[in-house]
């Protein structure tokens, strides 16, 4: 009787404690009720207002990828890609030593790749190249690639009325440093391949070295990169016959050998091609001999030796990347003259000097009285980006899009509560979305993007803020740093760092698209799935 008794009141206090959550989740208006799976729930929809707009000239600096190269875009365009950096040495004030004689003098960058095999007989490696964008089917896109020495001087900062400022740079400043470039190229090699039929080699690197005495031969492997012979007589002159002092300091060194320029222009019947590199990573690497203390009876012994000169770090100021875009037409009159009253009926974002998309949620905050009124839960809120197929049928798509919060250039709070990961970076944040959907095809569909803490604050706290949101093509879903136009217009005055790494763009369906058109149901609406008591 006692213990029947006791478990009859655990089960009726349970009961009251489940009874009263119940309550206070009803009560708690737009707060998840059963998550964010929706259970086959039909999703109520609202119009959203949708417009295009051009973002201009657009810092450049402070990109972790770089772009190089050109790419055929058949859809937007065509991109030129240039890049100019600082180089520092990797020890100041270095000994160099007596009438050095230079041997050699490589360039190197390694490219983003990953193993495909390895052989088990000769243990060479086969590699495939990541983030090369080549659009030729096949082809090898190659370019006529030429390296100069820069004559602009790149700082990291500026003062101004006694305030030290960084100093920027944009996209569309490569006639400042291609009119200031000096001498001849610098990659003057022989082999073609390094200069005139430059192409982004996937072939793992194998340098052999014979030892003097024992004859022995070693092999040493490395990834596959840019390996650039550069001229010889220039180093001899520039560095090692330098004056000491112009070798002492970064200060000095840097005024007095301003870096590199990277210039590309078509190669005579080639396809283009177009990669994005870790720059930061590159180096230049002397080779010489030079007088020791050491002699013989017959002479001084020269001892080989190298100096070492590394490109800046990619996220410094002194690093620029400069896109010159020849736009398609109908994309350009698309995103000049866009339709801010009534909505775009196609969004066109695109990376670089590019687009972006804005968005408002008006007409879902219009009904925010009739959800509180009605004690709706929110479950999940998306906007679901359908992608135009037929105006995309030719073009390499992007693989992510980000969505932000416009008015004030930060992160949606979706994208803040996401802390998902993935080996590879690019993947983390999956549940906040915006990855590619692919179909059949293996083209891309829709891009899916949840927004469901967003839309529950909108309608918990009435002083939450309707922003405009924006949509961008990404790079990398990681960072969310933003950078400045050069000159802001009305709307925005910076967009999103990672978009002006990604060079790609795609065809959105907008708002404005009449009922009478077959892509009618695939206009972009908030679609939000509720939970309604009864």
């Amino acid at each position: 009787m006692y213990n029947t008794s006791f478990i009859k009141k655990i089960l009726l206090a349970v009961t009251v404690v489940l009874l009263y959550s119940c309550d206070k989740d009803f009560n708690a208006i737009g707060d998840d009720l059963i998550g964010d799976d929706h259970f086959g729930l039909e999703a109520e929809k609202y119009d959203v207002l949708a417009y295009n707009q051009e973002v201009t000239p657009i810092q450049s600096n402070a990109l972790t990828n770089n772009l190089l190269g050109i790419y055929d875009n058949p859809v937007f365009g065509t991109t030129t890609a240039n890049f100019a950096t600082q180089l520092t040495l990797a020890t100041y004030a270095p000994t160099i030593g007596e009438e050095p004689v230079i041997e050699s003098v490589v360039l190197s960058i390694p490219y983003f790749n990953h193993v495909k095999s390895v052989d088990a007989t000769t243990g060479d490696s086969t590699y495939i190249l990541d983030s090369i964008y080549d659009p030729s089917e096949g082809k090898v896109g190659k370019l006529k690639l030429s390296i100069y020495e820069s004559g602009m001087q790149m700082r990291n900062s500026y003062f101004n009325n006694g305030s030290q400022l960084p100093q920027l740079y944009y996209t569309d400043q490569n006639a400042d440093f291609d009119t200031q470039k000096l001498g001849s190229p610098l990659n003057d090699s022989t082999n073609v391949a390094e200069n005139e039929k430059f192409f982004f080699d996937p072939k793992e690197i194998k340098t052999t070295t014979i030892d003097p005495d024992t004859k022995k031969e070693t092999v040493t492997r490395s990834v596959p990169e840019m390996h650039l012979s550069l001229n010889k007589a220039f180093f001899q002159s520039k560095i090692l016959n330098a004056p000491a002092s112009k070798l002492s300091t970064a200060d000095v060194f840097q005024e007095y050998f301003r870096g590199l320029y990277f210039k590309v222009e078509r190669a005579d019947g080639s396809p283009s091609n177009m990669a994005a590199m870790d720059f930061s990573k590159g180096k230049i690497t002397i080779t010489y001999k030079a007088k020791t203390a050491i002699t013989t009876d017959l002479e001084t012994v020269k001892e080989e030796k190298t100096l070492v000169l590394n490109f800046l770090a990619s996220t410094g100021g002194a690093t620029a990347n400069f896109l010159q875009d020849a736009k398609n037409a109908v994309y350009d009159a698309a995103i000049k003259s866009p339709n801010s009253t009534s909505g775009d009926a196609s969004l066109y974002i695109k990376g670089g000097q590019g687009s972006l998309a804005i968005i408002k949620l008006d007409n879902f905050v219009s009904k925010l009285d009739e959800i509180r009124a009605n004690k709706w839960l929110v479950n999940e809120a998306n906007l679901v980006f359908y992608i135009d197929s037929d105006k995309m049928a030719s073009a390499m798509e992007p693989k992510r899009v980000y969505l932000y919060d416009l008015t004030n250039n930060i992160p949606l709070i979706d994208y803040t509560n996401d802390v998902t990961s993935a080996t590879n970076t690019k993947d983390s944040k999956y549940i906040f979305g915006g990855s590619i959907n692919l179909g059949d095809n293996k083209r891309g569909t829709t891009y899916k993007i949840r927004i469901t803490n967003h839309v529950r604050n909108l309608i918990k706290d009435a002083t939450y803020k309707n922003v405009l949101l924006g949509l961008v093509v990404t790079e990398s879903i990681t960072i969310n740093a933003s950078n400045l136009l050069k000159a802001k217009n009305a709307n925005i005055s910076e967009a999103p760092r990672a978009s002006v790494m990604n060079p790609f763009g795609t065809i959105l369906f907008g708002n404005n698209i009449p009922s009478s058109d077959p892509n009618y149901a695939k206009r972009l609406q908030l679609e939000v799935y509720y939970t309604k008591p009864n």
